[in-house]
């Protein structure tokens, strides 16, 4: 009799052991597999953020680019196109001051000018972006003004 408590006691042991053994097992390979899937789900997020931030805001907006000066090799700015924060960008090589271009744009796409001067000493550049005959953004410069150029908040943002 006291040999098969002994018996019964350990196979109880045994299968609590193998038990708990699975159970962390079990939750090791779902932690790994949670770490691919929550790399996955956090693309789908932002995928899904900006598809909803696309179809919800989708007010159109127009501003006028200005560039002035002397020595501005390349001008790039947003136009319409692309995603809300991945706009399209156009440039114009070798362009004549001054330069003014209007277009339309999109939703909380920012508009955005950026004269690029490869001159680092004689290029004098000043860049605006006006919306509805009020200047919203301005930036001056001497040299090179790639780094700045002139960003301002999307107008159906507020």
């Amino acid at each position: 009799m006291n040999h098969t408590v002994r018996t019964t006691r350990s196979v109880r042991t045994a299968a609590r052991s193998a038990a708990c053994a699975a159970a962390v097992l079990g939750l090791g390979l779902g932690l790994t597999a949670c770490s691919g899937t929550a790399e996955k789900a956090d693309k789908a997020v932002d995928r899904t953020v900006d598809e909803a931030v696309d179809a919800v805001v989708d007010e159109k907006y127009e501003v006028t680019y200005e560039v002035t000066g002397s020595g501005v090799d390349e001008i790039q700015f947003h136009v319409d196109g692309g995603k809300a924060m991945d706009p399209k960008i156009e440039k114009v090589e070798s362009p004549t001051l001054p330069w003014r271009k209007t277009v339309t744009l999109r939703g909380i796409t920012p508009p955005g000018v950026t004269p690029i001067a490869l001159d680092a000493d004689g290029a004098e550049v000043t860049c605006s972006i006006t919306y509805k005959g009020e200047v919203i953004k301005e930036a001056k410069g001497k040299g090179m003004l790639a780094a700045g150029g002139c960003v301002a908040v999307s107008p159906a943002v507020g």
